[in-house]
């Protein structure tokens, strides 16, 4: 039996409640060797002469070289002043005309030096993002050069100015998502609407509703509660059913950009992909993803139950699926406009990645176990040294979703420290 038909066999079997010997369970891809030798042949890619420009320019014929080179850096975050000098140098170049493969590698460029510049501001990184502020003609590539400088230390007298220089260069900045979303997130914060009417409202009848609560800081473990078709939320042994999920982006990316951390908001629960496949086990887990659409996301069957298609009547119609104290709520509205933006194929899964794959989870403690995502929402999977399953979230979210899930998930960040938001959850349900 080939591996993929034994993972296809033991998974099947988790999400039906009955789990086959811990041997059958053995995930190749899982073991100690095998994670070691994944994370080295990152490790193998990092050297002076591989970010070298002149030997290797940035054109289609390198595109997918140095798209494996940025993803390795992101892996492993090197602090050689030779990494990020090459990525300001990649960043002079979003002031000029590119071509197709010029444009993603510079995008990635942005992503993973928004990543690199937030915990290690470099005055090299600083001076090309401030450069694309003032030349770049990509409204998307200033609006995130301007939040990456936000996220490396600016000072809000800095924001101001840029703000201004931006608004100056784009008049009509307020009719470009990237650039209105970005200016709306570095507004004084909205009051927070009572957590309880969200609570008690229903998007659509006899529809199950995942809520997703998380703290403003997106480093900390977000924890996800299910109400029943019936308007019933879920118990076990007579506490209120939850699980932790993190919605870190590895880029360190605010939601409104590619790449980014999840965007509050609703979205429509409709299906799953099945898994696994030895080809994404690594990024995605060992069991079925579950599908999620952003409004107005190509492919979903029915966004309101009963009409056929996305959603219809753009912001007014987003609004009205939520109660009337959260419509007038900007941070809300996220999956709508970075649905708008193009962002999409959100999922709920778990992590086949060792959790020391990623050099950034070393800062992040309480959310040890994790990974983070480009987007998406990550559950709890590990394995032990032997490739066996110890333990995962996922199938107990299957399970009460059901083989073919629909419904809305509701992403909300709540002002609090993640520790305190189940009692204060149970605490408006009770009320």
């Amino acid at each position: 039996m080939n591996p993929r038909n034994s993972l296809f066999i033991a998974a099947f079997a988790l999400f039906l409640g009955n789990a086959l010997p811990a041997q059958s369970q053995t995930v190749p891809l899982a073991t100690a060797e095998a994670r070691i030798r994944q994370r080295q042949d990152q490790l193998n890619l990092i050297s002076p002469a591989a970010y070298d420009l002149t030997r290797n320019p940035i054109n289609a014929q390198t595109e997918r070289r140095w798209r494996q080179l940025l993803w390795a850096t992101a892996v492993i975050e090197p602090q050689d002043a030779y990494v990020q000098d090459t990525i300001a140098q990649i960043l002079t170049l979003t002031s000029q005309k590119l071509t197709p493969p010029q444009t993603r590698i510079v995008e990635m460029a942005l992503q993973v030096g928004t990543q690199l510049y937030s915990t290690n501001p470099t005055s090299t990184l600083r001076e090309r993002f401030t450069q694309t502020i003032a030349q770049s003609s990509n409204p998307r590539w200033v609006a995130l050069s301007l939040s990456a400088l936000v996220k490396g230390g600016a000072t809000v007298q800095e924001q101001q100015q840029w703000i201004n220089q931006i608004a100056q260069r784009f008049p009509r900045w307020s009719e470009n998502v990237s650039l209105y979303t970005t200016f709306q997130d570095l507004a004084a914060p909205d009051r927070t609407p009572p957590v309880r009417d969200l609570l008690n409202w229903s998007i659509a009848p006899n529809q199950q509703q995942l809520y997703v609560f998380c703290s403003r800081d997106r480093a900390q473990l977000c924890s996800a509660f299910l109400k029943d078709r019936r308007g019933q939320f879920v118990r076990e042994n007579g506490r209120l059913w939850s699980i932790p999920l993190l919605t870190r982006s590895l880029h360190n990316l605010s939601w409104n950009f590619s790449r980014g951390y999840t965007p509050q908001g609703i979205y429509r629960i409709e299906g799953t992909i099945p898994q696994p496949d030895t080809d994404f086990f690594r990024a995605y887990g060992f069991f079925p993803l579950v599908k999620l659409f952003a409004p107005f996301e190509p492919g979903v069957r029915e966004f309101i139950p009963g009409r056929k298609g996305t959603l219809a009547g753009k912001l007014p119609g987003y609004n009205a699926l939520l109660p009337p104290s959260w419509r007038n709520y900007f941070p809300i509205q996220g999956s709508y406009w970075a649905g708008l933006a193009g962002r999409s194929e959100f999922r709920i899964h778990g992590s086949g990645e060792d959790p020391g794959f990623f050099t950034n989870n070393q800062r992040y403690p309480d959310s040890a176990g994790w990974n983070p995502a480009i987007g998406c929402l990550s559950a709890l999977e590990l394995y032990d040294e032997q490739g066996r399953l110890k333990t995962s979230d996922v199938p107990r979210l299957l399970n009460l979703l059901g083989a073919k899930p629909t419904g809305y998930l509701i992403v909300a960040e709540l002002p609090t420290d993640s520790r305190s938001i189940p009692a204060q959850i149970e605490a408006a349900i009770a009320r």
